[in-house]
């Protein structure tokens, strides 16, 4: 009886084992999607301020440049329009398309500034180009850590054992925030010069 006892308990302990381990391997797998999950979080929290800076930058711009070129209505609603569109994107893919129709939508705005001294001069308008300018090169910094952290997130979802526990565990794929190679190419307008020679956009 006592060796057919023990021969019953083997199974029992062999199973508890079992369970533990599984149990520790969706724990460690589950810990490590809620940080990587958290950290694509915090970036895309860093880039959504970014954005948000650039998006209130926007009217004080387009408001001094009313106040000099008044007949550039069209490249001026351009603007107006991309920001519209900029403010009611919600998902990373949406912020992506709309934030590279604002870019070109400045981008002109730059050329056709070139055809006004006057504009070029006002300390305001160079203020408003520095912040702005200083506010791209956030949103491009910000955007490359959150692609990192996306791209790693991705990643630990979709490798063996992970894909097996994210799907489970309620983990999808994130979308980057990806950019247009027009839009990275913004055209560089000296405003220390005095040439009055604009190209048409």
């Amino acid at each position: 009886m006592p060796r057919k006892g023990k021969g019953c308990l083997l199974p029992i302990i062999i199973g508890v084992i079992l369970i533990i381990l599984v149990v520790s391997v969706f724990a460690g797998k589950y810990n490590t999607f809620v940080n990587a999950e958290e950290n694509v979080n915090q970036k895309w929290g860093r880039i959504e301020v970014d954005l948000q800076r650039r998006y209130d930058l926007i009217p004080n711009l387009v408001n001094t440049v009313k106040g000099i070129a008044k007949q550039e209505k069209d490249v001026i609603g351009e603007v107006t329009k991309a920001r519209a569109a900029l403010g009611g994107a919600r998902t990373p893919d949406e912020k992506a398309d709309a934030n590279d129709q604002l870019s070109g939508a400045l981008s002109r705005l730059l050329v056709v500034v070139e055809n006004y001294p006057t504009l070029k001069s006002d300390v305001h308008f160079t203020q408003l180009m520095d912040e702005l300018a200083g506010t791209e090169n956030r949103i491009a910094v910000a955007r490359g850590d959150y692609n990192d952290a996306v791209t790693t997130y991705n990643k630990q979802i979709r490798n063996f054992p992970g894909n097996l526990i994210a799907g489970i565990m309620g983990f999808h794929k994130k979308e980057l925030f990806e950019t247009t190679a027009e839009s990275r190419t913004n055209p560089q307008v000296d405003f220390g010069t005095d040439n009055t020679e604009g190209t048409t956009p």
